[in-house]
């Protein structure tokens, strides 16, 4: 399966199951891959955030991108993200990921220390040059600390450096200034960089997102509800507008499960995570609903709440 330019549709960041033991479950990982495809999406996104790709050693990462790539078995692309502190380590995942099947890279800009723009730019040309893969900027400043610039995405899109971007910086106005940089929403397909993607990672707007010429979506909750990011994006594209945002309430519900794990006990990325898990293991898709330590496990009061947000979707709890 090649990588279609630009890649347009939903693109799931896959969740990373994992036993008791904290060692991937590769069986229910495969189950999840499918689960995915079965769903309609048009491609998966591998070790990124809501994979926890943060937590997993080297050897837990090439075992997940192998899986998700063998598993996927050319049905559709799957992207690889290569996050990590440094360029050198960076390009060593991709070297990775290329070697184990991977049809895109996904790389933030460097962190840990902070980065001028003219670094950040080095870093993903350096990054490109490397390793012979499509390559997409992943936009999370809540993580790495630096904001990509409208301005530097349109100028690594031109120069061949980045073949999209994945949103996941909130900043809404953001992503409208950069649709305008390139192009607006009716002259992408003419503008400085035609062939570059603009995925949203922000899930309860991608109408609005979608309306305003993004070109899809990576959503954490679409492991669990795939075919309802299908619908809204079919409907988008079809301009029923009244229709996606019909779907997109129905998925801003479902969404609330993320908050299931009190505040006072956890932290809000372990809450989201594992109510992600929480559901996939109530649907029988995942064994174990275990989030990667040193992360707080979700109490059975919280499961039960993660149960009731399913049965209110439509998506029927079978454990």
């Amino acid at each position: 399966m090649s990588l279609s330019a630009p890649l347009r549709g939903v693109v799931p960041p896959v969740c990373t199951p994992l036993d008791s033991h904290g060692e991937v479950d590769t069986a229910s990982l495969a189950r999840l891959v499918d689960h995915l495809v079965d769903g309609g999406v048009h491609g998966l996104f591998a070790l990124g955030s809501t994979s926890e790709v943060a937590y997993l050693t080297d050897e837990q990462r090439a075992t997940v991108l192998e899986t998700v790539v063998n598993a996927a078995d050319g049905r559709v692309p799957v992207l690889a993200g290569v996050i990590d502190t440094t360029t050198a380590r960076v390009v060593e995942h991709a070297r990775a990921a290329a070697a184990l099947g991977a049809q895109a890279l996904v790389a933030t800009a460097p962190f840990y220390t902070r980065t001028h723009e003219k670094e950040i730019a080095a870093h993903f040309r350096r990054l490109r040059a490397s390793v012979d893969l499509p390559l997409f900027a992943y936009d999370i400043p809540v993580a790495v600390h630096s904001k990509l610039a409208p301005g530097l995405v349109r100028a690594l899109a031109e120069d061949g450096t980045l073949a999209g971007l994945k949103d996941s910086s909130g900043d809404e106005g953001g992503l409208r200034r950069l649709i305008v940089e390139l192009g607006g929403r009716d002259g992408r397909t003419q503008g400085p960089a035609p062939q570059f993607s603009v995925l949203t990672g922000s899930e309860l707007t991608v109408d609005a997102a979608l309306l305003a010429g993004v070109d899809g979506v990576v959503p954490g909750i679409g492991n669990v509800d795939p075919a309802g990011y299908v619908r809204l994006y079919e409907a988008a594209r079809a301009g029923d507008w009244a229709l996606a945002a019909k779907e997109q309430e129905q998925l801003v519900d479902l969404f609330a499960m993320v908050d299931v794990g009190p505040e006072a006990d956890m932290g809000r990325s372990s809450s989201a995570l594992g109510s992600f898990k929480a559901a996939l293991q109530l649907l029988g898709i995942i064994e174990c609903g275990d989030t990667a330590f040193p992360q707080i496990q979700l109490s059975a009061e919280s499961v039960a709440l993660v149960a009731r947000r399913l049965r209110a979707a439509g998506l029927s709890p079978v454990r």
